[in-house]
């Protein structure tokens, strides 16, 4: 079987700005650097590294939330960096990320329902009964009740905040999912919760394949 996800030497450089007398000279920050990988279906890949290795760059380059300098990323057997801005939204739904400080990835302003159905909206297409069952039924999968869906993320511990985090990003069923460290800003307990909690959904949702850096 091919795979779910295929990276080929994927290059991301930063320019360094220098001073006058270097101007002409160029520099650039490596952050990631001719890596190549592939992904399964019902997959999970672990990169381990000290920080500022480049590995949420690399994720993030991945899902071309960064522009990659070279390299190519094939999803589903399309080469994802040559796909048109219309032909890469409309895959956006199948690749999904949930971020490492879930208080700084949750709209302050926004209920939970709203956040959770921001994604749906922005695909479009859903009627409003089959929005209300799709955010019901993505709250309880990360096991929290319909009560949380009227509460302000500041009303939320940690770990509540992760799950929620975790709900949007499989609201739309992906089949890749991007965990950017998502339980290093949580307490050790909360942590095994999460991770359990990821493990489950993986076993249930069987074509669901995830980095996690």
């Amino acid at each position: 079987m091919e795979p779910l996800l295929k990276v080929k030497d994927l290059t991301k450089y930063y320019p360094v700005r220098t001073g006058f007398r270097l101007k002409r000279r160029k520099l650039w920050v490596r952050a990631v650097d001719h890596v190549s990988l592939e992904i399964a279906h019902n997959e999970t890949l672990g990169l381990v590294g000290e920080s500022g290795s480049g590995k949420t760059t690399l994720g993030r380059t991945i899902l071309l939330l960064e522009k990659p300098t070279s390299g190519q990323i094939v999803f589903q057997h399309l080469e994802l960096t040559k796909l048109p801005s219309h032909k890469l939204r409309e895959l956006r739904k199948k690749m999904q990320i949930v971020f490492q400080n879930p208080s700084s990835s949750l709209d302050p302003r926004q209920r939970v329902k709203d956040i959770l159905c921001e994604p749906l909206k922005t695909l479009g297409g859903f009627e409003t009964q089959e929005l209300k069952v799709r955010v019901s039924d993505a709250i309880r999968s990360v096991g929290l009740s319909e009560e949380f869906l009227n509460r302000f993320p500041h009303e939320l511990s940690g770990g509540q905040k992760q799950r929620v985090a975790i709900a949007r990003a499989l609201i739309l069923e992906p089949s890749f999912v991007v965990l950017d460290e998502p339980t290093s800003a949580l307490d050790s307990s909360v942590q095994i919760q999460i991770l359990n909690l990821l493990r489950e959904l993986q076993e249930k949702e069987t074509q669901l394949s995830i980095y996690h850096p």
